[in-house]
C-alpha cells in the first residue's frame, strides 16, 4: 500500500440533531425542524433540517427570529444523550477501519485511512462503506469528502450535501480549489472573509494570484498559511489527541438582569460544573475568567490569576464573584454569564481514542 500520499476522509453527518429527531418521529419527515431552545426562553438554533434551511434558518440564530422566518417550523429541545448515543455508534464504525480518528464534534470527524485495518487500498471505497454502514446502523445519512489532506477532505464533504461523496485527487486539487468560495477555506471566518472580499479575493483562484508578501502584509502570520492552502499544501496530521487549554461553562439567562442573587446562583452552577469536570480529570488551574454578555450583546471578560492551583468550586466561584466588581453589573443588565479556568498545572491532554464522544 502506497503511504507516500495520505488518504484522508472527512465524514460529516447531514443536519445531525434534526435528522435524529426526524428519524425518531416519522411524522416530522419532510417538515421544517429546528432543534434548539424555545423562542420564549431566548434560545438559539442548534441545528435545522434541510427543510428549515430553505427559509434561511441556520445554527446559532436566535430561535425567536427563526420562528418568524418559518412560523410552521417544529421546534424541539435538544436531547444530547440521544445524539451522543448515535454518535458513539458512528464512531464505532470509524474504528472498524482506523484508530487514527479526529472528532471535530458529535457529528463530524477526520479519518486517516492511508494504512487501515482492512487493508483496503482505495479510500473512496472505504468512504462508501462507512456511509452505508452509518445508514444501516443509525438510519441517518452522512456526507464524505476524500482527499490527500484535511483541508480538501473537509471542503469536499461540504460539496454535495446531503448524502454526498466527493473525491479530490492530487490531479484535480488546484481546479477544485480555484472554484472554492473563499468563505469555505479553513481559517476564514466571517471577519476574514469580509476582508478577503474587500481585497477582491472571492475564490481560491483569486487567492493564489496574490503573492506571499501581499498576504502576509494583510493577514499577518496567517498569510503564509493561506498562501500554502490555495496551493493544496496542507500537512496537518489527523490528530488523535489535543491539549486542552481551558474548561468553561456559559449560561444564557431567561431574562436580562442585574439581580445579584440570580447572578450568584448562575455563577455557582457554572463553577460547580467546571470543577466537577476538572476533578474528574485530575486538572488543577490557576486562572479564573469571568464572561458577561450585556443586554445589548456587548461581551466582556475579566480574569484573575490565583496564588495556588485549584479545582475547588467555592474558590473559583469566590474569584468570579469578586471579578464582578470590575464590570458594569451595578448599572447594566446581563443576558449571559460564564466562567472558565485555565493555566493548568500539568498539560491537559484529551485522547479521542476511547473517549466518550
Amino acid at each position: 500500500m502506497n503511504t507516500d500520499i495520505k488518504k484522508i476522509i472527512h465524514v460529516d453527518m447531514d443536519a445531525f440533531y434534526a435528522s435524529v429527531e426526524q428519524r425518531d418521529n416519522p411524522g416530522l419527515k419532510g417538515k421544517p425542524v429546528i432543534v434548539g431552545g424555545l423562542p420564549g426562553e431566548r434560545g438559539v438554533v442548534c441545528a435545522a433540517s434541510y427543510e428549515a434551511r430553505k427559509f434561511g434558518i441556520h445554527s446559532a440564530m436566535a430561535t425567536a427570529f427563526a420562528a418568524k422566518l418559518c412560523p410552521q417550523a417544529v421546534i424541539i429541545r435538544p436531547n444530547f444523550d440521544k445524539y451522543r448515543a448515535a454518535s458513539r455508534l458512528i464512531h464505532e464504525i470509524f474504528h472498524e477501519y482506523t484508530d487514527i480518528v479526529e472528532p471535530l464534534s458529535l457529528d463530524e470527524a477526520f479519518l486517516d485511512v492511508t494504512v487501515n485495518k482492512k487493508n483496503m487500498p482505495i479510500a473512496t471505497e472505504i468512504a462508501k462503506e462507512i456511509k452505508e454502514k452509518i445508514r444501516l446502523k443509525t438510519g441517518l445519512s452522512a456526507s464524505a469528502g476524500v482527499s490527500f489532506c484535511k483541508f480538501l477532505a473537509k471542503a469536499a464533504s461540504d460539496y454535495k450535501k446531503p448524502d454526498g461523496l466527493t473525491v479530490v485527487p492530487p490531479s484535480k486539487a488546484i481546479k477544485f480549489i480555484d472554484n472554492l468560495p473563499i468563505g469555505s477555506f479553513y481559517g476564514v471566518g466571517r471577519v476574514t472573509e469580509k476582508k478577503m472580499l474587500s481585497l477582491g479575493i472571492k475564490n481560491g483562484k483569486d487567492l493564489r494570484e496574490k503573492n506571499l508578501e501581499f498576504l502576509e502584509s494583510n493577514f499577518g502570520s496567517s498569510g503564509e498559511f493561506f498562501y500554502r492552502l490555495c496551493r493544496a499544501e496542507d500537512d496537518r496530521p489527523v490528530e488523535t489527541s489535543w491539549e486542552r487549554k481551558s474548561i468553561g461553562r456559559e449560561i444564557t439567562l431567561m431574562e436580562d438582569t442585574n439581580d445579584l442573587s440570580v447572578i450568584n446562583l448562575t455563577l455557582k452552577e457554572c463553577a460547580d460544573d467546571i470543577c466537577s469536570y476538572a476533578q474528574k480529570n485530575k486538572v488543577l488551574a490557576k486562572t479564573v475568567t469571568l464572561k458577561l454578555k450585556y443586554h445589548d450583546f456587548r461581551s466582556i471578560t475579566r480574569s484573575q490569576t490565583l496564588d495556588d492551583y485549584t479545582a475547588n468550586a467555592e474558590e473559583v466561584l469566590a474569584c468570579a464573584v469578586s471579578l464582578l466588581d470590575k464590570t458594569d453589573i451595578a448599572t447594566t443588565k446581563v443576558r449571559l454569564l460564564g466562567i472558565s479556568i485555565s493555566g493548568f498545572k500539568e498539560p491537559f491532554i484529551v485522547d479521542y481514542r476511547g473517549a466518550d464522544i
